[in-house]
């Protein structure tokens, strides 16, 4: 007797944007209309609550874990700016966070899913692009974007830019991808632009839901 074949694998939208341009608010469109998203930084604070996990970010950055617990702005201090430092940081949870992210994939082509979204912020700077059969970018201005994040945030204006210029340039972004999402308007205007993006790559969600008004403000 022939063993049943696995599924085959959804079909991979990226989804990645600079910091403050709203890719959580497109995250959320995108989920109103039907369709998974898989959220890498999602699964990477998942990964963090594993004890074994935590243990192996203690030593090898001593003292970010207090009481069980990653404080993660210790963490993120300890990284900023140190490339080699990050590096260690990333061999320990990003093998862990494709792994889980597979894991849902499968799960969504078991379903019968024929597309899946990926949530990634750094697709391009980790080299993700190409297992990606779209991608989504969302953009915004730097001033309106820079504005966003120290509302919600708390960071200054100038940990922002700091931040934001060690990612990839915008306009790098926008070359590289499939289609861009102008996010300088309100939620209507970006819905729309979702609609007109889903609609060109001819995806269309499992369960379209009637709660695409109620998403999430822009942010």
């Amino acid at each position: 007797m022939s063993t049943p074949s696995a599924p085959a694998r959804p079909r991979r939208l990226g989804l990645t944007g600079s910091i403050g341009a709203g890719k959580s608010t497109v995250a959320g469109l995108l989920r109103a209309r039907g369709l998974t998203v898989l959220d890498a930084d999602e699964q990477a604070r998942e990964v963090t609550h594993d004890p074994a996990v935590l243990a192996e970010i203690e030593a090898a950055f001593p003292g970010v874990v207090r009481d069980s617990q990653l404080d993660r702005a210790a963490l993120a201090a300890a990284v900023f700016g140190e490339p080699a430092r990050l590096a260690v940081l990333n061999a320990i949870i990003h093998p862990r966070v494709r792994a889980q992210m597979l894991a849902l994939e499968q799960a969504a082509a078991a379903r019968g899913e024929e597309w899946i979204v990926q949530d990634v912020p750094l697709l391009f700077e980790g080299g993700l692009e190409a297992q990606m059969d779209a991608v989504l970018v969302v953009d915004a201005p730097l001033d309106v974007r820079v504005a966003r994040v120290t509302r919600r945030s708390g960071l200054t204006a100038e940990e922002v830019l700091a931040r934001d210029a060690r990612q990839m340039p915008g306009a790098e972004k926008r070359r590289r991808a499939t289609v861009v999402l102008d996010n300088s308007g309100d939620l209507a205007a970006l819905g729309a632009q979702v609609d007109a993006a889903l609609a060109g790559l001819d995806i269309q969600g499992s369960a379209i839901s009637d709660q695409q008004e109620k998403s999430p403000s822009t942010r």
